[in-house]
């Protein structure tokens, strides 16, 4: 059998993927806006990833160590 049906496997599932989003649009009734409180969460989520990239590497490497 060999990786090549993984591979045919995720080919195809990518493409269900997109079709999916492509039809169900076209589908479903619109949705109303989500609450406010939730369109804060990609900026929280921006501030995070963006703390991390900056913090120095000194301080990952000991948050990341355990005792022993």
């Amino acid at each position: 059998m060999g990786h090549s049906g993984n591979g045919q496997v995720i080919v195809m599932m990518t493409v269900a993927v997109a079709v999916a989003l492509l039809v169900l649009p076209l589908i479903l009734p619109p949705l109303p806006p989500p609450p406010p409180l939730f369109m804060l969460i990609p900026v929280f989520l921006i501030l995070l990833l963006a703390s991390l990239a900056f913090m120095p590497q000194k301080a990952i490497d000991a948050s990341s160590t355990f005792p022993k």
